[in-house]
This record gives structure tokens, C-alpha cells and sequence, in this order.
């Protein structure tokens, strides 16, 4: 595709902007991608020129509170769960969150993604809570079978899954080393993408 415009940010930390037009998500390597990245300076949603958002309220004053701590150069990447988006997370249904924001990975200036240990280590310094562990040790092939049969069955449980090396590796590794699987027909919706919607809150325990 040609290039339309150009646009200068103001920042000295490296930038990544890969927001795909009108959905937000796009796919890397077939890995259907999306994710809320705080810099000690800056944060931003997805993309680099995310607009204000109800939804994104919650994770803005999470990073306001902990931003000093990051290292410069670094970037905290995770997941925002403020708004349902495919599964509503409630009491009720007995899934509800611990928090809003789930760390996943933490880059240093090097663009190194850290080890599953460090990440572990920083997300205890920095006061972040790390994305649910469903599995760690020798790759298997059984369990991953199981599991995604599991959210086959129980599409309103599971959206997905991220597999990952757990040492560290490089930005330019990153197609061969970590990998993110979704339930079937995740991204369908009929009423158009949630962030044009109502915001339905998730509920914390």
C-alpha cells in the first residue's frame, strides 16, 4: 500500500504504531494482535495516536501512578480488560477480573523482550499483574490439544491462548518465537466494532 501521510511525534523513546483502520486489531505472522503499551513518558492503546475513550480511563490512571518506576527506554505492554469486548467477565459467571490491566511482556532498550523470570521479577516491582499462567514447561502437544479443544467447547470461557519462549529474545525473533491462538470466529461481530458500542464494564472480584 502507498504511504498517504507522514506525521512527527515528539517523543525520544522508540514508537511502534501497526493500528489497522476501523477495528483496531490487525494480524502479525497470521497472530491476531492487539495491546495497551505504557513508556515512562507515555502510554497509548493500541495505537500510537489513541483518541480518548471511556474504556481507556481506567488503564491511563494505572500507568499515571506507576510510570516514574519504568525504565527509561522500556515499554510495559499488556492486555486492557476495563470493557467487555467478546466475553462479559462478572461475578456472577464466576470469571470476574483481579484487575484491569494484565501485563504480558516487558521490553528494555535493546527492543529484548525480557525472560518469563524477569518479566515475573518486574511486574512485582512495578506493582502490575501478570497475565494468567495456564501452562509452563517442555512444549506439549497433548495439553495444546486439550486446551483448544476445551475452548472449542466453551466458547463464552476462552477467547485465547499466547505461547511464548520463556527466555528472552529479540524484537526481530519475534515471528518464530511467540505465537497467539484464538477461538473460531473471534473477531465476528454484527453490531460493529465495541469501541462504537456501549461500554459494558467487566467486573473485579
Amino acid at each position: 500500500m502507498k504511504i498517504k501521510s507522514i506525521h512527527k511525534i515528539n517523543h525520544t523513546s522508540k514508537r511502534y504504531d501497526i493500528e489497522v483502520k476501523n477495528n483496531s486489531n490487525f494480524f502479525a505472522n497470521n497472530i491476531l494482535v492487539h495491546n495497551c503499551t505504557m513508556y515512562n513518558d507515555y502510554m497509548h492503546c493500541r495505537s500510537l495516536d489513541s483518541g480518548a475513550h471511556e474504556s481507556r480511563n481506567w488503564v491511563k490512571n494505572e500507568w499515571a501512578q506507576k510510570a516514574y518506576a519504568i525504565p527509561e527506554g522500556w515499554r510495559v505492554c499488556g492486555e486492557n480488560m476495563f470493557a467487555k469486548h467478546a466475553i462479559h467477565y462478572t461475578k456472577e459467571k464466576g470469571n470476574a477480573l483481579s484487575t484491569y490491566f494484565y501485563m504480558f511482556s516487558i521490553w528494555d532498550e535493546r527492543n529484548v523482550c525480557l525472560s518469563w523470570d524477569e518479566t515475573a521479577d518486574n511486574a512485582y516491582i512495578l506493582g502490575f499483574t501478570l497475565v494468567p499462567v495456564i501452562y509452563e514447561g517442555i512444549w506439549d502437544m497433548d495439553f495444546i490439544t486439550e486446551l483448544n479443544k476445551k475452548m472449542e467447547t466453551n466458547p463464552n470461557t476462552i477467547e485465547g491462548y499466547v505461547v511464548r519462549l520463556a527466555r528472552e529474545y529479540h524484537y526481530s525473533e519475534f515471528r518464530n518465537v511467540c505465537g497467539k491462538y484464538v477461538r473460531k470466529n473471534h473477531v465476528a461481530n454484527n453490531h460493529g466494532h465495541w469501541a462504537q458500542q456501549k461500554i459494558i464494564k467487566n467486573e473485579l472480584q
